[in-house]
């Protein structure tokens, strides 16, 4: 299974840091189109998205959610106004690890 992200260049360089390759999208749209494209992939199982993109595509992504076996979670996006965020921790919990 193969994870991926999307969302702001810096949101996808801290996660390609990590070994997690990723799209950088900073508009909506665009980021929906990857996250499709993605989702068709059956080697995809995990799709991570900064969640300052997905606030004004959010009835969108819930409708491919209920579509496709890929996970798709937003996260916040780096800068975000929520307190201090560990991606690594956060991830181990989507994985269950």
């Amino acid at each position: 299974m193969k994870i991926f992200t999307v969302g702001s260049k810096s949101f996808v360089t801290s996660f390609q840091l990590a070994g997690i390759p990723g799209k950088i999208s900073e508009n909506p749209k665009n980021a929906l189109e990857e996250i499709k494209t993605l989702t068709d992939d059956s080697d995809v199982g995990l799709i991570l998205v900064s969640d300052d993109i997905t606030e004004s595509i959010n009835d969108e992504l819930t409708a491919l959610r209920s579509k496709k076996s890929t996970l798709v979670f937003a996260l916040p996006a780096a800068g975000s106004e929520k307190t201090e965020i560990n991606y690594r921790v956060m991830l181990k919990k989507i994985l269950g690890v």
